[in-house]
């Protein structure tokens, strides 16, 4: 069991780095699982239950950093420290209005991923989930990634803030977030930097509500693993699994801190195209190891 805990330290690691990356989380941790195939249980049906579950919910270890390093931006109440109170007076003015608007225009954006994601979420578990789908998606929006880097090299940003951030902007990246939620491998944040940056909003503001509406996604999205791993697959979280999952969380949530600093940090001066060539290559790759291991069997 020691080593399944070894395990889980290497797939927080995984995560930590690429779910903040626009690089797939959900690429990196199918080859990884390949090779380093948690075990947890005897039983083939209960194992594959978990290792799916664990791969959603140790992504909430990933949003605590978020949390944590944003949290002067993304908690609404307090006196303190607030230049745009929502009123002058009474519950109102400890009401931050500008994060409270910036919280509206995340909802809003997490419409349709809420919306058609939910309807179809087993669907695509069943037909999506496989490494063709993710091989394709990486490199496609690999190849998206330069288009639109060399299309928006010389254009200058029409929004340069969250607050100029318009609901409608809002609900167009939510739509690209869609496409992450129907396609495995596309990226989440792959998917949104790329519908914010083809309507004009900078790499940085991108960058950020990119993490800011990660909070509600991933939460929703962990929360509904969990009830199905417990629900349809009879899934009971031993202290064994509990430990392993945690352990992941940590890990994921210590390699976020520095993984979301740095990334921060590298938009301001560079633009997005390595990651695209990247996601090209381990697409390329995946589809590559899989074709062979397809042709040996």
């Amino acid at each position: 069991m020691i080593l399944e805990f070894l395990k889980s330290v290497i797939l927080g690691i995984v995560e930590g780095i690429t779910e903040w990356l626009p690089v797939s989380s959900t690429g990196h941790l199918i080859l990884v699982n390949e090779f380093l195939n948690l075990n947890v249980s005897s039983d083939e049906a209960a194992n594959e239950a978990f290792i799916k579950m664990f791969d959603v919910v140790i992504q909430l270890g990933a949003i605590m950093a978020v949390v944590i390093i944003f949290w002067k931006k993304l908690f609404p109440f307090g006196r303190e420290n607030n230049p745009h109170p929502w009123k002058k007076e009474g519950f109102g003015a400890y009401v931050k209005a500008d994060i409270m608007q910036m919280w509206f225009k995340v909802v809003v954006a997490c419409l349709p991923a809420a919306v058609i994601g939910l309807l179809v979420d087993d669907w695509v578990d069943k037909h999506f989930y496989n490494p063709w789908v993710v091989a394709i998606a990486l490199i496609t929006f690999g190849v998206a990634f330069i288009l639109v880097e060399n299309w928006n090299k010389n254009r200058k940003p029409k929004v340069s803030s969250i607050a100029e951030l318009t609901y409608q902007a809002a609900l167009i990246i939510g739509g690209f977030q869609l496409i992450a939620a129907l396609f495995p491998g596309t990226s989440r944040s792959g998917a949104t930097i790329v519908g914010a940056l083809l309507i004009g909003i900078s790499r940085t503001v991108a960058a950020e509500f990119t993490f800011y509406l990660a909070v509600p996604v991933m939460f929703g999205a962990s929360l509904l693993k969990i009830v199905k791993y417990v629900v349809n697959d009879g899934g009971t979280f031993s202290l064994a699994e509990t430990g392993i999952l945690l352990v992941g969380m940590v890990v994921a949530f210590a390699v976020s801190i520095f993984v979301i600093k740095f990334l921060m940090d590298y938009i301001k001066k560079h633009d997005f195209k390595v990651f695209g060539w990247y996601r090209i290559v381990l697409g390329a790759l995946v589809l590559l190891y899989f074709g062979i291991k397809a042709a040996i069997a």
